[in-house]
C-alpha cells in the first residue's frame, strides 16, 4: 500500500497552484484530456521524454498499466489509469475544505509575523469557489488577510454567534417564503437589529449529470427513478437546505431518493462523483459541472451573502472588505467561473430587504434590521 506525506512551500503569488498537487495525476489529466502523450507534454509545458519517462516509472513502481498504446489510435488510460485518477479526484475534492482551513490557520500565523499592522478577518463560511479567488483577490491588493474557514452555512452562522468568527458566509436561494426551510432554517439564526449582510456574488445551482445526460434527467422529479443514483449535500450545508426544500416542494420523500444517505461536503466532491461514475446526478453549481466537464441542468440562482454583527460593519477590516468587493477588478477576478455574477457585491442589504418573512410594524428608532 502506498502512503501519502504532505508537505508544504511558500509562494510569492497567491493562488499560484492548487493544494495536493501530484506531477502524476497532472500528467494522466492532461493525457486523458488529449489522448496523445505529445499533446500532453505540450499542455503541461515538459518535454515528451520526460512524459514518456514519469509514466514509466510509475507504471513499474505500481506495477500496473497506466496507459493503453496501440500504433495509430489516441492513447488512452487504462482501466487501472482511471481508477487511479478519478479516485484521486474524488479524494482531493473532499480534502481540499480541510487543507484549505489548515493552510489558512498557518497563513495567518505567517501574516502577523511579517506584518504586524496587516487586517485580519476571520471568515467562516460556506464552501465556494469565489472564496478562494477572494482570499487571492485581497492578498494581492494588500491590506487585508482573509482567515477563512469552511463549514456549513448554519455552522457558520453558529460560529458567528459563539463570537469566533467575524463573519459567516451563507447562502440562499430564491424560495424565501415565509413557511419555507429557508424560514425555519436562517430565521432562528440571523437577528433584526443584530445582524447585517454584505452582498458576495450571486451563483446558478441545478443538477449535475454525466456528459450528454444518458439517463435524460431533466428535473428533480426524476431524483423518484430507483436506477438513478444520487449524491447529496452534508446536514448543515446551504445545498443541503436547498435540495431538503425542492424535495419538500415536489412531495418527494427522502426515502425514495437513491443515494439521499450518501454525502459529500463539497460542489467539487459532488461532481467528482458523477464523473467518476459513482453516481448519476448531484446538486450543485454550474462551475463545478464545467471543472469536471458534466452536462448541467439549471434550477435556480442563489445569493451568496456575508453575515456580520451590525457593530462590525464599522471595523476597518470589514470597510476595507467591502471597498475591494464593490471595485472593478473584483468583477474582473471571477469573469471566468460560469454561473457567477457580482451584481451588488460589497453593499450591505438589511434583512428585511433580503428575506420577506422579516416585518418591522412599528420598529423603534434605531433597531431596523
Amino acid at each position: 500500500m502506498l502512503h501519502i506525506r504532505l508537505a508544504y512551500a511558500f509562494d510569492a503569488q497567491p493562488g499560484a497552484k492548487r493544494q495536493l498537487d501530484n506531477p502524476l495525476f497532472a500528467i494522466l489529466s492532461a493525457v486523458h484530456r488529449s489522448g496523445s502523450v505529445g499533446e500532453a507534454a505540450r499542455e503541461l509545458e515538459l518535454s515528451y521524454r520526460h512524459v514518456w519517462g514519469a509514466l514509466k516509472k510509475w507504471e513499474d513502481e505500481l506495477g500496473q498499466e497506466l496507459l493503453l498504446w496501440n500504433r495509430g489510435k489516441r492513447a488512452r488510460l487504462s482501466l487501472f489509469g482511471e481508477k487511479l485518477l478519478y479516485a484521486e479526484e474524488r479524494a482531493r475534492a473532499r480534502a481540499q475544505p480541510l487543507v484549505a482551513n489548515l493552510v489558512a490557520e498557518m497563513e495567518r500565523e505567517f501574516a502577523l509575523a511579517f506584518d504586524p499592522g496587516v487586517h485580519v478577518l476571520s471568515l467562516y463560511a460556506s464552501h465556494d469557489i469565489a472564496l478562494t479567488r477572494l482570499k487571492d483577490f485581497t492578498a494581492k491588493e494588500g491590506g487585508l488577510h482573509l482567515d477563512m474557514r469552511f463549514c456549513g452555512s448554519t455552522d457558520a452562522l453558529n460560529a458567528l454567534s459563539r463570537g469566533e468568527c467575524m463573519m459567516a458566509g451563507l447562502h440562499v436561494g430564491e424560495d424565501r417564503a415565509p413557511g419555507s426551510l429557508t424560514q425555519r432554517t436562517f430565521k432562528r439564526l440571523l437577528k433584526p437589529g443584530l445582524h447585517k449582510l454584505i452582498s458576495f456574488v450571486g451563483r446558478e445551482q441545478g443538477l449535475m449529470v454525466a456528459p450528454g445526460n444518458p439517463l435524460r434527467i431533466s428535473s428533480v422529479d426524476d431524483l423518484k427513478r430507483a436506477k438513478v443514483r444520487f449524491v447529496n449535500r452534508q446536514n448543515g450545508s446551504g445545498t443541503r437546505i436547498e435540495i431538503d426544500q425542492m424535495l419538500e416542494r415536489a412531495g418527494i420523500a427522502p426515502s425514495a431518493v437513491n443515494g439521499y444517505e450518501r454525502m459529500e461536503a463539497t460542489h467539487l466532491a459532488v461532481a467528482a462523483a458523477v464523473a467518476s461514475n459513482g453516481a448519476d446526478v448531484g446538486f450543485g453549481i454550474r462551475a463545478a459541472a464545467a471543472a469536471y466537464g458534466l452536462n448541467f441542468i439549471p434550477m435556480m440562482r442563489e445569493q451568496y451573502y456575508l453575515a456580520c454583527l451590525k457593530e462590525s460593519l464599522e471595523q476597518p477590516a470589514v470597510k476595507r472588505l467591502m471597498e475591494l468587493l464593490r471595485r472593478e477588478g473584483w468583477k474582473e477576478a471571477i469573469a471566468d467561473l460560469p454561473g457567477y455574477d457580482s451584481a451588488g457585491a460589497g453593499e450591505v442589504q438589511s434583512l428585511k430587504a433580503a428575506f420577506p418573512w422579516y416585518s418591522f410594524k412599528g420598529t423603534k428608532p434605531g433597531h431596523e434590521a
